[in-house]
């Protein structure tokens, strides 16, 4: 049997993927690269101690759809970064990646300074060769310039600007998954509105 906090956190998710699941307008905000949503144990070490969605959430009749289950090492991406960001603040532990685009961007910073948020972008066009060519080395530098673009701040939503063979993506990140996909939805139905 699964410890308490495991069987837990797997509630959690399976709830905030069915509310993820009912929002439409957030079909509309899923990357090429499709949306991951992660959600970290306490202290998480690597991606097999961060709970992500088997395949990813892809887009199916026009709604958002889970492609696989819920599972610990689902996700490499996304693990990592709440891997990191939770060596900054451990209260942070679930994200959720979706896409990126100048008019979006715009729209979020603004949406961002109306809420009280932090919000931030990271320029991969600064990224260090050497980090570029040494696997896994670039997550803990987009943390960390996510983090030095926002005054040292942990960002509610940050973005990454596109690279050579990298889809610009953002992120928005929380306490846990129901959390984040009550915001993320919220911030799909009122971007909808407007665009």
């Amino acid at each position: 049997m699964k410890p308490y906090n495991e069987v837990q956190m797997c509630g959690k998710m399976a709830v905030a993927v069915n509310l993820l699941e009912g929002c439409k307008e957030f079909a509309s905000l899923i990357p090429e690269v499709r949306t991951n949503l992660v959600y970290a144990q306490p202290s998480a070490h690597d991606k097999h101690d961060v709970l992500g969605i088997d395949g990813r959430i892809t887009v199916v009749n026009g709604l958002p759809h889970a492609a696989g289950k819920i599972k610990f090492g689902a996700s490499s991406h996304m693990a990592r970064l709440m891997v990191e960001i939770g060596k900054t603040d451990p209260s942070l532990r679930a994200g959720v990646n979706f896409a990126n685009n100048p008019a979006l961007a715009a729209w979020l910073e603004k949406y961002c300074e109306a809420k009280g948020w932090v919000f931030s972008v990271i320029d991969r066009r600064n990224e260090p060769d050497e980090i570029k060519e040494a696997e896994g080395a670039s997550m803990p530098w987009k943390v960390q310039e996510a983090i030095d673009a926002a005054g040292g701040r942990v960002p509610k939503i940050f973005y990454e600007t596109g690279a050579v063979g990298k889809e610009p993506v953002s992120v928005l990140i929380g306490r846990d998954p129901i959390e984040v996909v009550e915001k993320i939805c919220e911030i799909a139905r009122r971007y909808c509105e407007t665009h």
